[in-house]
């Protein structure tokens, strides 16, 4: 039966989530359950193209990703893929009428990976806009359930809470990103002589997106808020180490949140969110 190969494909895109994100899984596992597997059809999708451009050494990326993305559009209008990954978002796709236009800015901003270049400001934002702020789009999508006022009303807040999570992950990651990926995504920063003066000016940005991230995440529905609100302790979390650590150390060392931590936050955040303080 096909539902029964919808199930085993939603399935596929939960064990590919465990697998590359505790921090996530543990997120999505606090949504509420009817919205569960559609974040991770989500998460899936968005994680296998970003591994394509990334760790994909050796192999013809450009070839693979265009492959990728035509499957992607075939698979959406057909409505079916023999890949379970793409199966399972789709179906995420075509239930909860997610635009082709933001998959089609998240795809590019994957070809914008494939050569490794220094981006101006312009080429810096559009990055942002379809590698984070375009899937903050398709999740809030789902947690709308259909409802376009509530969606609309909430698109601001989801962008910049993808966009502070995104250059969260520059600064954790800008040691590999330049020494081994060849690309500086920050504008105007010498990243080879980075500073306290350039990590400043990106944790301030990083601030403001926060902050206006936050108030979106106190008007989603019941059923998404606590599972997106985790997301926010933990990046926030690892956002308050970074600012804490000397720049010279985060182009030595990937900063990490241990895993007893994370579990110390989600649980502090259970807490606050049960006594409605969110």
């Amino acid at each position: 039966m096909k539902s029964l190969y919808d199930k085993v494909s939603y399935k596929c895109s939960k064990l590919v989530t465990n697998n590359y994100s505790t921090s996530f899984s543990l997120g999505i596992s606090f949504l509420s359950q009817k919205i569960r597997k559609s974040v991770y059809a989500i998460y899936g999708f968005v994680r296998f193209a970003d591994e394509i451009v990334d760790t994909f050494h050796g192999y013809d990326k450009k070839d693979l990703l265009d492959r990728f993305k035509q499957e992607t559009y075939q698979a959406i209008d057909e409505k079916i893929s023999l890949n379970p990954i793409l199966n399972s978002f789709q179906q995420t796709v075509n239930e909860f009428n997610i635009e082709r236009e933001l998959i089609d800015t998240f795809l590019k901003s994957m070809e914008m990976d494939l050569v490794g270049i220094n981006y101006d400001q312009e080429g810096y934002e559009e990055y942002i806009l379809g590698s984070a702020e375009v899937v903050g789009l398709m999740c809030l999508r789902v947690f709308c359930e259909g409802d376009a006022a509530k969606y609309d009303s909430l698109k601001y807040g989801a962008m910049r809470l993808g966009s502070a999570f995104q250059k969260i992950n520059f600064l954790r990651d800008l040691k590999q990103d330049y020494k081994e990926l060849g690309r500086t995504y920050f504008p105007g920063v010498d990243i080879s002589e980075f500073g306290e003066i350039n990590k400043k000016e990106i944790e301030e940005d990083i601030e403001k997106d926060f902050r206006d991230g936050y108030e979106g995440i106190k008007g989603l529905p019941k059923h998404a808020r606590f599972g997106v609100y985790m997301a926010y302790v933990y990046y926030y979390s690892l956002f308050k180490k970074i600012q804490n650590t000397p720049p010279r150390q985060i182009m030595s060392a990937r900063i990490r949140i241990s895993n007893r931590r994370k579990y110390m936050l989600f649980f502090s955040s259970y807490v606050k969110h049960s006594l409605n303080m969110i």
